[in-house]
């Protein structure tokens, strides 16, 4: 019911924020396949809360168990089964949001949909449940790496600050020298500035962030409904605080002609396709299929809907209350984001690539 993703690379996560764990099941990963779980737990380590004082401050290490799938470092063409648990969960926190819904939360929506609610955290609501959309990502990029596919995503804006990052060379270490995961340094020091700033005020703040996947093969993605850009929308869309995407030019695309917005081909002696372009308006998908240019997203997302300040709302029987949250939340979540775009970005890509080989025996 809406907890499983992708066709035959498909991940299924579960768990509750202040529930006992969170974790994932992947079904469909080849067998034979190199995976450390060092490497899993490096992508949970960049994602984790606790890591500085732009985030939430609650206390997790997020130490990665794998029950399944996986002996001796290598994938057994099983379900893979990671865990991750909780231990560092505070219920009493949401005592008062048991009794008063959070404006722009997910709090009403769980409760006319389901009837019932994780009240603690947010339940699944909460950016927890994206452990084990990190996790499988990692497994991701283990079936992308044979390919030469890398994907780096970095924080491009937040609130009015905007970075200047030259997409087609960043690195990820370029991107984890700032705790704002921003690579540009000035354009890093004032989004810290104006983080700490609206954190000390109770408020919270969004931004966007950019990610580039190099090195993918032309002719990933389908034609009609399960085009490339597509599943990348909705999986970006998918995660929480998000609220646009872009592929390519995006939105700025609508303001050019066609003229300028084309790419033109050109001889590249270098690529098995043996074409590129000479730009990359159409963010390396062209009718829903990859064409081996970079694949080019920017993501949205609102800020965060937890305040530590007053706020008008109304309570479970419908009156106008005003409610004030507790517990430990991040004032801005893209610097936390970061590895979950690029998580997502490998899930799509990964499951893409499966399902061009069956279907046309690509190498």
């Amino acid at each position: 019911m809406g907890n499983s993703f992708g066709r035959l690379f498909r991940v299924t996560t579960f768990g509750e924020s202040h529930g006992p764990a969170v974790g994932v099941t992947i079904d469909g990963c080849p067998p034979r396949l190199p995976l450390d779980i060092a490497d899993v737990q490096r992508e949970l380590d960049r994602r984790r809360p606790g890591q500085s004082t732009l985030v939430s401050p609650r206390r997790e290490e997020d130490r990665v168990e794998i029950l399944s799938g996986v002996l001796d470092g290598v994938t057994l063409g099983t379900p893979i089964a990671m865990l991750v648990r909780n231990t560092d969960a505070r219920g009493k926190d949401y005592g008062e949001v048991a009794q008063a819904y959070r404006p722009s939360h997910a709090d009403f929506t769980y409760q006319a949909k389901y009837g019932i609610r994780a009240v603690a955290g947010g339940g699944r609501a909460s950016a927890r449940e994206t452990v084990g959309r990190v996790a499988a990502g990692a497994v991701a990029r283990a079936v992308l790496a044979p390919l030469g596919v890398t994907i780096v995503a970095w924080v491009d804006e937040v609130a009015d600050v905007a970075a200047a990052v030259d997409g087609a060379t960043v690195t990820v270490d370029d991107v984890e020298r700032t705790p704002v995961r921003c690579p540009d340094s000035a354009a890093a020091a004032a989004m810290i500035a104006r983080i700490e700033a609206a954190k000390k005020d109770g408020d919270s703040l969004g931004g966007v962030i950019r990610a580039v996947a190099r090195g993918v093969p032309a002719g990933l993605g389908e034609p009609v409904f399960d085009r490339l850009d597509a599943d990348l929308a909705k999986a970006m869309v998918s995660l929480p605080a998000v609220k646009g995407f872009e592929c390519g030019s995006g939105f700025a695309g609508a303001r050019l002609t066609g003229s300028a917005h084309n790419d033109p081909f050109v001889p590249a002696p270098g690529r098995a396709t043996k074409i590129g372009t000479t730009t990359n308006h159409s963010g390396g998908v062209q009718g829903g299929i990859s064409n081996g240019e970079d694949v080019t997203l920017r993501i949205a997302f609102k800020p965060t809907a937890t305040i530590m300040r007053p706020q008008q709302t109304v309570n479970v029987a419908g009156e106008p209350t005003t409610l004030t949250p507790r517990g430990r939340h991040d004032a801005c979540v893209l610097p936390r984001a970061v590895p979950i775009v690029e998580a997502m970005f490998a899930l799509v890509l990964a499951d893409h690539w499966l399902r061009w080989r069956g279907q046309c025996g690509a190498p």
